[in-house]
């Protein structure tokens, strides 16, 4: 008489518990601002993270391209940037980063653009 109710809700009376799915991040192409000096750029990466759980941990890499008068590619110079941490599951995320060389690597006449963005994240 007066049976017990299943614990956990479930017809079977156990909770299975369920884990979230892995976060699943996603980045846009570099919008390039000039910035103060030919050296440096403006540089704002947008980050959606379609996954199921937190982006919690990353860094972003820009390749930034000096180029000649005329046109021409130079160099490549790498530089690395924290991620803008937690991104959480279903959020979009932007930020803008200020990306710079050294100044003597871009003689006048010549410029910088900073063309590639690769991320890791945890």
């Amino acid at each position: 008489m007066g049976g017990s109710s299943p614990v956990g809700g479930g017809p079977s009376g156990s909770a299975a518990p369920t884990e979230a799915a892995p976060a699943a991040l996603r980045w846009g192409e570099p919008v390039r601002a000039a910035g103060e000096v030919r050296w440096c750029e403006d540089v704002t990466v947008g980050f959606r993270n379609s996954g199921g759980s937190a982006v919690r941990s990353g860094t972003v890499t820009f390749g930034t391209h000096v180029i000649g008068a005329l046109g021409v590619d130079w160099a490549t110079v790498t530089s690395t940037e924290d991620l803008p941490t937690p991104i959480g599951a279903g959020a979009r995320v932007a930020k803008t980063w200020t990306v710079c060389v050294d100044a003597w690597r871009v003689p006048w006449g010549m410029h910088v653009e900073t063309r590639d963005v690769t991320v890791r994240w945890k």
